[in-house]
C-alpha cells in the first residue's frame, strides 16, 4: 500500500475497500469520496494503468488480482491504458469539494485525468499568406512559360 492511513479499519476490511473504490474509478471514470480516501485511492489507480501499459500477460493477472471485475480489467487494458501510452504518470485528480453535512468530512473529487482537446498549432498570419502566395506564384510563372 503507498500510504499509511488506516482509515480506521483491519487491514482486511481496508483493502477489501480501496480495491472497490478503485475498480469503481476504473469503471466509472470518477468517484466522490473523502479526500484521506481519495489519496489514499489515487496511487493505487495509478499504479494499475501502469499495470495496463505494460500489457503482458503477468500485468493482467496482477490486475485481476486486485481489480473485483473482469470487465474492468478488460476496459483498463483495452481503453484506459492506450489512451494513456504517451503519458508517464498523472493519470488522476483530486479536487476538493468542501465539507460533507453531518460529520463534516472534507470531500473530494478523485477522478481519471482527460487530455484537453488540442487545437490546430495558430500559424501567424505571414506565414498563412506566404503560404497562399507561393502557389499562386508558381501558377503564374507556369501560365508565363507556355
Amino acid at each position: 500500500m503507498p500510504g499509511t492511513r488506516k482509515l480506521g479499519r483491519k487491514t482486511a476490511h481496508r483493502m477489501s475497500m480501496l480495491k472497490g473504490m478503485v475498480t469503481l474509478l476504473l469503471e466509472k471514470g470518477k468517484i466522490e469520496t473523502t479526500l484521506t480516501r481519495a489519496k489514499e485511492i489515487a496511487p493505487l489507480a495509478e499504479k494499475m494503468i501502469t499495470l495496463g501499459k505494460k500489457n503482458t500477460l503477468a500485468s493482467r493477472r496482477a490486475a485481476m488480482a486486485f481489480i473485483t471485475k473482469e470487465e474492468v480489467v478488460a476496459k483498463l487494458f483495452n481503453e484506459i491504458a492506450p489512451k494513456y501510452s504517451e503519458r508517464n504518470g498523472g493519470y488522476t485528480q483530486i479536487y476538493k469539494l468542501g465539507f460533507r453535512r453531518g460529520d463534516a468530512a472534507e470531500m473530494a473529487l478523485l477522478r481519471l485525468f482527460e487530455e484537453p482537446v488540442k487545437e490546430e498549432e495558430k500559424t501567424s498570419k505571414k506565414a498563412t499568406k506566404k503560404a497562399e502566395e507561393a502557389p499562386a506564384a508558381e501558377a503564374e510563372k507556369a501560365a508565363d512559360a507556355e
